[in-house]
């Protein structure tokens, strides 16, 4: 391809041209818990950064055909008889079918035992455990039958495909090389059981396996030791695959059809934070468009506060503390550093993400500008006091006990919600448009000052306490008179009418309890006038100022919490209907990126998505409680007289969710 086809957008293709772009959602995901890489089906690697998953990429065709990849498959076949994981693990097959034989390709990012025995890491701020990544992508082959023709093609292109590198060999004979460019600290090594050659910036390999032979490929970087035969690399991707499974066995998951979903999203929960801090990535990838060829492309690759409670709830419910902890102590770590909260950060805890566009850079499909950083980064949002109060009452509720240490950072956190809770922001989607008094940011603020109550109370500050009831009782007027429209449903902000699926957090945090009238309002009205096809918008875009052009899909989290909040209001049939639906719209490898299009299935955004896989967690969660719930009434009921049965199904007191979170 020549430079002047990469740099091109790819737009105004007719549309009965096949797309060179795979879909979204057909990509497989890799991680060692420090660097991701998403696979193509064709068995390329299209998006991979270094050193870590925030860093530069190596390769980065997904975001322009020309911007870097690395092949290992068949020579003449580019789509798989078939994928999936090993079970329980982050190792992907891929099996080819080809007209003379077949082929089984495992791809893997190394996890190994703690090496650095020697000197202390200068990344890891959370206790070193007993595994850490390796720093090698480790590819293997096997023909299962017949014969294939095997082809290995890496081309890294530096710096978002700004810089092309200079391959040699290294070492004895033809199974190693490295390849360097200006600015890399030290080059990356490839090493293989095949004959490496080159062509200018591309590293080439081809064999024709035979029934029963194997072969290996491992990229490796930061001076990392890659194996140096079959055998040592099938020993250690079984290493790595045993790594999983233990992780995976140490959940709580229920015996269950919708199993297979709550473990795939907490393998990719675990495989989206990054072990060195703790800190979760919103995305592994930048500028997946939210809408076909438009402008809705940014950076995910940082942590956001908002996803805090969620991650910790969908963590603590699968009984995956370790992770939960250690992502709840880089929260604290950045409260204790910052007296002004952002509304996100590095996952370093790096403060100025500024952002910029890479014109150089194609887009996915022609969408475009192609953005790194976050001009978000600096917007006001008054969820954060929040969702961090949140997240601290949980982890304290979880660990039932509060640590003194934080106090005093927890009662600056309820003041500042207090000092700001009656003042316009952005709003919970980061809108770029003006500030407006946005229910859910005051909703949210009132969570700030409960929570803030109830972890008084928990250390016995009765007095501090009851001052902060009074001020929670006055946001709670000011939302509930000024945040609801003439039919008693919860609007976007103070000055429209306009629906916003960000009210779906009212009963889920316990604002208001579900059987409130202005609840089940507003949750009905959602899942009939923000929906299309079934799946909930954000907002509608011709109803709100976000700063963009163009329509974007429905937003998975947002649909997912339509069925948490269904089975809250006792509506769980409709709730069960629509999470199958919202299952069956899963990757062939049970991933989810940001959007669905609604009338096409197709995903949209960044991929795959943390907080798409966390709001899952919760809705699966809340119809699996409430099956088990249902079923233990029907066996009580049955066993008990017919006096007794009717007492029990008399109407009782309501409680709220969130009194309990």
């Amino acid at each position: 391809m020549t430079d002047q086809a990469v740099n091109e957008p790819q737009v105004g293709r007719p549309r009965a041209e096949r797309s060179p772009f795979p879909p979204i959602a057909d990509y497989g995901f890799l991680s060692d818990c420090e660097v991701s890489a998403l696979i193509a089906p064709s068995g390329s690697v299209e998006w991979m950064c270094l050193p870590r998953m925030d860093g530069p990429s190596v390769f980065a065709t997904i975001l322009d055909r020309g911007a870097g990849w690395f092949r290992f498959g068949p020579a003449d076949v580019r789509v798989p008889s078939g994928q999936r994981y090993l079970p329980g693990t982050m190792v992907l097959e891929t099996t080819w079918g080809t007209a003379t034989g077949w082929m089984v390709v495992r791809d893997v990012l190394l996890v190994g035992p703690w090496r650095r025995d020697a000197a202390r890491s200068s990344t890891h701020q959370r206790v070193p455990t007993d595994h850490a990544a390796e720093g090698v992508l480790l590819r293997t082959a096997r023909c299962v039958q017949g014969t294939v023709d095997l082809v290995l093609e890496c081309e890294p292109a530096f710096d978002y495909g700004r810089r092309r590198g200079t391959w040699q060999h290294s070492g004895v004979g033809y199974g190693q090389a490295e390849v360097s460019a200006e600015g890399l600290s030290s080059p990356l090594q490839l090493t293989s059981d095949l004959n490496l050659g080159f062509e200018g910036p591309r590293a080439l390999a081809r064999r024709r396996l035979r029934a029963g032979e194997e072969v290996f490929c491992a990229l490796s970087w930061d001076n990392a030791t890659a194996p140096q035969t079959f055998d040592e690399a099938q020993g250690r991707l079984i290493t790595t695959a045993e790594f999983w499974q233990e992780w995976i066995s140490r959940g709580s998951f229920p015996d269950h059809p919708w199993r297979k979903y709550l473990e795939r999203s907490a393998l990719t929960l675990k495989s989206l934070i990054y072990a060195p801090t703790g800190a979760l990535l919103a995305a592994a990838t930048s500028s997946l468009p939210e809408t076909p060829g438009g402008d809705r492309n940014y950076d995910y690759r940082y942590t956001w506060l908002r996803d805090s409670t969620f991650m910790l709830w969908g963590l603590y419910t699968l009984g995956l503390d370790r992770e939960a902890v250690d992502y709840f102590y880089f929260l604290t770590d950045l409260v204790e550093r910052d007296a002004d909260l952002q509304i996100m950060y590095g996952i370093g805890g790096e403060r100025e993400l500024t952002e910029q566009t890479l014109d150089h850079l194609s887009g996915y499909d022609g969408a475009r500008p192609v953005r790194i950083g976050n001009g978000a980064w600096d917007q006001r949002q008054h969820d954060v006091w929040g969702v961090l109060l949140d997240s601290v009452y949980l982890h304290a509720r979880s660990r039932d006990r509060l640590d003194e240490r934080r106090w005093p950072i927890l009662v600056r956190l309820v003041e500042a919600a207090l000092a700001h809770w009656a003042e316009p922001d952005q709003g919970l989607w980061e809108v770029r448009g003006p500030a407006q008094h946005f229910t859910a940011s005051k909703v949210l603020c009132w969570v700030a000052v409960d929570r803030g109550v109830k972890l008084a109370l928990m250390r016995g500050d009765s007095d501090r306490a009851r001052a902060w009831r009074q001020m929670a009782d006055e946001i709670h007027a000011d939302i509930c008179a000024k945040g609801v429209d003439g039919r008693g449903v919860f609007v976007q902000h103070y000055e429209t009418t306009a629906l916003d699926a960000s009210a779906l957090l009212i009963p889920l945090l316990g604002f208001l309890p579900p059987g409130d009238p202005r609840v089940r309002s507003t949750v009905l009205a959602i899942a009939d006038e923000l929906t299309e096809d079934e799946l909930v918008l954000r907002y509608r875009v011709e109803h709100t100022d976000d700063g963009f052009e163009g329509e974007e899909g429905t937003f998975t989290i947002c649909s997912f919490w339509l069925v948490s909040a269904l089975v809250e209001i006792g509506e769980v049939e409709r709730a069960r209907a629509l999470c199958e639906k919202l299952l069956s719209y899963a990757s062939p490898l049970l991933l989810y990126a940001e959007e669905i299009d609604a009338h096409s299935g197709r995903h949209l955004g960044n991929f795959p998505q943390a907080f798409s896989h966390l709001a899952l967690i919760n809705a699966v969660m809340h119809l699996i409680n409430e099956e088990e719930r249902q079923a233990a009434f029907t066996f009580s009921h049955d066993s008990l007289g017919p006096e007794v049965a009717a007492a029990v199904a008399s109407p009782g007191t309501e409680t709220v969710p969130g009194d309990d979170r």
